[in-house]
């Protein structure tokens, strides 16, 4: 694993770095667009991405191996080709689906079983099938397949599932050196990021963290939060975790979150993010702004003519006023979604950008503290 992320500065225990990859060179701190289905939900096109500012596009392995076929996507020259996307693209394991279809999976030493969400049929995917579906993606960063405990599970239930993610984690990584070594791989550069498990348990992640920290992956993530503890004890757990990754690698919190959930993140070294919420949000007419989130559903915005936030450069606030978005909302144009998801990606990826100026000049703890007081207590 080669060394790629350089580690430009530090502001408190907030990290300022570059990922080099073979399709550019990513700013971190970083927010990664999600396009699970090789799409952001919302009509945004690969050209809307460039213009909001997006560096990573973010891609679902599970759901585009039931839904179009990994090996159509290759046929296709890989992900990149297939949505006309040069710059970096993550693609997830399929791990957290182990999660998420809990009443439509066994799991097992060897894998996962499923029935899909969509026909029913049987899929069996453990860490070699996940690498290889990956691979035919050929994105930029391939995630190690892992299981995502439940943050209620048990105390044993939770070890020996960790201890199996790291079993998985060794397979992930021979198989990948693997594949990459193949003539017919698209991307033969493809990067592994492992996974750090362990629930809520502060012990079990922070001897996880140890032990994946050992493989020399191109990066860690920190995997199974998010998903019903609260905010408190997911920042506990990165308080306890973190640390223990390797510092001159990059560390990924994956789906989180909210604008805060990014600035507390960033505060105890997290380099990339993701999340659904800015393109689910927009999708509902829920937009976000220096001073809060506003529903524009609300009879409030029938007559206002100010963009959705004022300064805003983003093609919905340069163009169209509350008022005119609000009514494509309410007439279920298409219009009206498309709007909201640019402005929401175009206010994280703007977010990130402040982040990471925040941090090279050393000023990073004001800047947190006066956006979420902004955020908290604006006038909207």
């Amino acid at each position: 694993m080669s060394e790629n992320y350089k580690l430009l500065k530090k502001d408190g225990g907030a990290k300022r770095g570059e990922f080099h990859t073979v399709h550019g060179v990513i700013q971190t701190p970083v927010f990664m667009n999600v396009g699970t289905v090789a799409a952001i939900k919302g009509a945004v096109s690969t050209m809307d991405l460039k213009e909001i500012g997006t560096q990573v596009e973010l891609s679902n392995t599970y759901h585009l191996h039931v839904r179009t076929g990994d090996t159509v996507v290759k046929k296709m020259g890989g992900l990149h080709q297939f949505m006309n996307w040069d710059r970096p693209i993550l693609t997830d394991s399929g791990g957290f689906q182990v999660f998420s279809l809990a009443s439509l999976r066994k799991i097992k030493e060897e894998g996962v079983y499923f029935q899909s969400h969509i026909d029913g049929r049987k899929i069996f995917m453990g860490p070699e099938e996940s690498m290889q579906i990956q691979s035919n993606l050929a994105s930029t960063i391939a995630m190690a397949f892992d299981e995502c405990p439940s943050s209620v599970a048990d105390r044993t239930y939770v070890q020996n599932s960790v201890d199996r993610t790291t079993r998985w984690l060794v397979r992930c990584k021979a198989e990948m050196q693997r594949l990459n070594g193949l003539e017919d791989t698209i991307n033969p550069h493809q990067m592994l990021f492992g996974i750090n498990q362990g629930a809520v348990y502060e012990d079990i992640r922070i001897e996880h963290a140890k032990r994946i920290a050992e493989l020399e992956l191109d990066g860690y993530a920190v995997g199974g939060l998010a998903v019903g503890e609260s905010h408190e004890e997911m920042y506990r757990i990165l308080d306890a975790t973190v640390p223990y990754l390797p510092e001159a690698k990059p560390a990924y919190l994956m789906g989180v979150g909210t604008p805060i959930n990014i600035l507390e993140g960033v505060d105890r070294g997290v380099d990339f993010f993701d999340c659904v919420y800015p393109s689910r949000n927009g999708r509902h007419g829920h937009v976000y702004t220096n001073d809060g989130k506003l529903n524009l559903f609300n009879a409030k915005f029938e007559l206002d003519q100010r963009p959705i936030e004022e300064d805003c450069q983003c093609p919905a606030c340069r163009s169209y006023s509350r008022g005119y978005i609000r009514h494509l909302l309410k007439a279920k144009e298409m219009l009206g979604m498309r709007l909201c998801v640019l402005h929401n990606l175009y206010f994280y990826n703007h977010m990130m950008e402040e982040i990471r100026d925040a941090i090279d000049e050393g000023r990073y703890q004001s800047y947190k503290k006066a956006k979420i007081d902004r955020f908290e207590n604006g006038q909207k």
